[in-house]
């Protein structure tokens, strides 16, 4: 046995997203990190051990303009080019890699950590050690630093040094949640085990195991959607161990044994009972390790509830953002006779606070992932990956600063929150609606001037009719104000079509919220008709405009295949299948009725009639890094000529990094393993070819130059700083698009 010390500035324990997120953010700020992980390889859930696809704040498809960015969104986008697939192997090696090109992370796999020292009495502990045992090598490894995360899941570090937490539902008394229960118990969301299937190509046999569960004496076959090809993802419901009498730490064993018994019963069914064409069908593999959703949730100085989730609660010290559903499951699990996970959704994503990511009584201890301070109803809509790895990424920043400042997580909240937002915004965090206002940005002392901008915004190339069964909607960017708009379409007969123009409330939102104009026009039997609707409205901030066309039976509308940035399309439901994936979907809201059904990347036919300024130069210094209210970025025409944006200063700068933000199309729902595909492999809207461009002596010297990107942000650091003046991205190929589409360019 070997005895080893390691001492870092920040200890992360957990390898799963959030704690790959939270290492790699504190390494990108120049402090050292351990990453401890007791597993073979990180990921945690979404890892090839367990293979749970990673959903995050698009929520079930149902939020626009919601995917994470950040550490994650550069994963998002690498596993689409390198794993068009979504081979859960191939995501194993994007994950690893990201960590491995770190210089400032060390990486301790198969290390189970099981030790802490920690000092002080139960309301001011401090972490001084954790100790980890390596598996397979006979380490015993002592790390020492001043601030540690516990993104364990279960909480194990933080259990042991003596934090405060929560296990089960709270009583609804304590928080006045609606979906509390009146008294409180020990009830918690169970695991999963997940398998594939394939097709063999000839016929397979399948012997079922002694412990084969015989599904026909429970509701699973009466209940459940059974099909002989249907991958992992369909089974997400395979669950078990959330009621009161199982423990979901201790018993794992025990539940592990109980999914597999049923998924053999499951197959056995599927293989051997005749309902099905299975012959040609064979396990090809069935996970080992249970994919767990709730055990401890930390206390911290501001616990998450479900009344923030609904009322989408403005905090001050907002870094990072949720958006799925409220999503509970019975205790049952799968043996619940009338199986439905019970789903709330709120208007928008909602905000989480930094309170939630810091402990309440162990003064160097941050958390991140599944056992953030929230309650259980408020974690159903927290504990999903993609959410849990945005804020790993902002407690890994937290962390760093703590280090840099020589202070406690909460000192960071009562002295360094506006470090702590600004610097989220450096690293493309997932932030929506906080604004750059940096001083170490030169950028925004700039002037910015352009080849030009897209001034008439419309979408003309017609592909494909759509009949007006139910209400559509075009949701477009009003800046300032908006007259006039035309609509392609056909009338079957003489007829009256009815178009509304509504605000969306908040900025955040993508449903209508209060009328405000309406116009009627007689329409005369035709086909391809362009029609004039007078909708004057000019809002006194920049806001999207969420224009229906109301439903008429003899009408169709067009819909075009050419996507167009800042404009989406909306189909309201007229009546939802509530058994849908056995989801109870609450048909009342407006953010299902019109998300639940997407036209993909395929907007309704228009024209604006007045120009527009949505997408002018400045954009790229108007300190939003994401859609909000607005597309806040600059669009160009590129086909003919090259594309270019330039910074000038009233005086010469020093120029050591620029940062510049591509747009990657943050609607679009990249999932990373198998059952996601979309139509390509490099998001369509990311500038492929561009240079970076410097006036000396009234010449442009080239300082970079990119072929080929395909990612949403590119930091370029000349090796000595550069004076100048004039600064231009001259953007020269796209990845299929027929614009430039640049979000920010920032210079320190």
């Amino acid at each position: 046995m070997r005895f080893e010390h390691v001492q870092s500035d920040v200890t992360v324990i957990g390898g799963g997203l959030s704690g790959v997120c939270a290492a790699v953010a504190a390494a990108r700020l120049g402090k050292t990190v351990s990453l401890v992980q007791n597993r073979p390889v990180l990921g945690g859930n979404s890892s090839s051990e367990v293979r749970v696809w990673v959903v995050g704040a698009t929520g079930h498809g149902v939020n626009r303009y919601a995917r994470e960015t950040g550490i994650l969104g550069e994963m998002f986008v690498e596993n689409q080019y390198a794993n068009p697939e979504g081979n859960p192997y191939y995501w194993d090696l994007i994950v690893l890699e990201k960590v491995r090109s770190e210089p400032n992370i060390q990486l301790f796999l198969n290390t189970d950590v099981h030790e802490v020292e920690a000092d002080g009495d139960e309301n001011s502990r401090q972490i001084r050690t954790v100790t980890g045992w390596m598996m397979g090598s006979e380490r015993k490894i002592r790390f020492e630093s001043p601030v540690f995360l516990d993104c364990t899941g279960d909480g194990l570090v933080g259990f042991l040094a003596g934090a405060k937490y929560q296990i089960g539902r709270e009583a609804k008394h304590e928080f006045h949640e609606a979906w509390a229960p009146e008294v409180s118990d020990h009830i918690t969301l169970g695991s999963t085990l997940l398998f594939y299937t394939k097709d063999a190509g000839r016929p397979v046999k399948f012997v079922p195991p002694s412990f084969t569960k015989d599904i026909t004496q429970t509701a699973i076959p009466i209940k459940r959607v059974l099909n002989s090809g249907d991958s992992g993802c369909h089974y997400w419901w395979i669950e078990w161990g959330g009621a009161e009498e199982i423990d979901t730490l201790h018993d794992n064993e025990r539940i592990r044994d109980e999914l597999w018994s049923v998924i053999y019963g499951i197959w056995d069914y599927i293989k051997n009972s005749g309902k099905f064409n299975a012959d040609n069908m064979t396990l090809e593999w069935v996970g080992s390790v249970p994919g767990k959703r709730e055990f401890r949730r930390f206390k911290g100085d501001y616990v998450l509830n479900q009344n923030d989730l609904e009322r989408q609660t403005q905090f001050e010290d907002y870094v990072t953002f949720g958006g799925w559903s409220i999503d509970l499951h019975p205790p049952e699990g799968m043996y619940a006779s009338d199986y439905t996970s019970k789903h709330f959704h709120s208007d928008g994503i909602y905000q989480i606070p930094y309170r939630s990511l810091y402990s309440v009584n162990v003064n160097n201890l941050l958390f991140a992932g599944r056992n953030i301070s929230a309650t259980h109803i408020a974690f159903g809509s927290s504990r999903v990956m993609g959410t849990c790895a945005s804020v790993g990424q902002a407690a890994g920043i937290a962390a760093a600063l703590c280090v840099e400042h020589g202070v406690s997580p909460r000192e960071i909240y009562r002295n360094h929150l506006k470090q702590l937002q600004q610097t989220l915004l450096w690293e493309d965090a997932s932030v929506i609606g906080i604004k750059n206002e940096d001083a170490a940005d030169l950028a925004l002392q700039a002037t910015v001037t352009a080849s030009g901008y897209l001034n008439h915004l419309a979408v003309e190339q017609a592909d494909e009719e759509f009949e007006l069964c139910t209400d559509v909607a075009l949701l477009l960017p009003v800046d300032p104000k908006i007259d006039k708009i035309q609509i392609l379409l056909d009338a079957a007969k003489d007829t009256t079509v009815v178009v509304e123009i509504w605000d969306t409330g908040r900025s955040e939102n993508y449903i209508p919220h209060t009328l405000q104009a309406s116009d009627s026009q007689a329409v005369e039997k035709g086909s391809k008709q362009w029609v004039e609707f007078n909708l004057p409205w000019a809002p006194e901030r920049l806001q999207n405009a969420f224009v229906i066309i109301k439903e008429n039976p003899d009408v169709s509308v067009y819909l075009s295949h050419k996507p167009m940035s800042g404009v989406l399309s909306f189909v309201k439901e007229k009546a939802l299948n509530v058994a849908r994936g056995m989801e109870s979907l609450n048909q009342d809201q407006l953010v299902v009725k019109w998300n639940m059904k997407r036209v993909v990347r395929k907007p309704f036919c228009f024209r604006l009639v007045n120009e527009t300024k949505a997408f002018e130069p400045n954009k790229v210094i108007d300190g939003f890094m994401r859609p909000f209210g607005g597309p806040h970025m600059w669009l160009a025409e590129h086909r003919e000529h090259e594309a270019w944006v330039q910074l000038s200063w009233d005086k010469a700068i020093s120029v050591n990094e620029i940062h510049v933000t591509f747009n990657d199309d943050v609607n679009e729902d990249l999932i990373n393993l198998h059952h996601h595909r979309t139509e390509f492999d490099v998001v369509p809207e990311l500038v492929k070819d561009y240079r970076l461009e410097t006036l000396e002596n009234g010449h442009w010297r080239v300082l970079f130059e990119v072929k080929s990107n395909r990612q949403r942000k590119r930091v370029h650091a000349p090796e000595n700083a550069v004076r100048t003046q004039q600064l231009r991205l001259v953007v020269e190929q796209t990845n299929g698009t027929a614009y430039a589409e640049v979000v920010e360019i920032r210079v320190r």
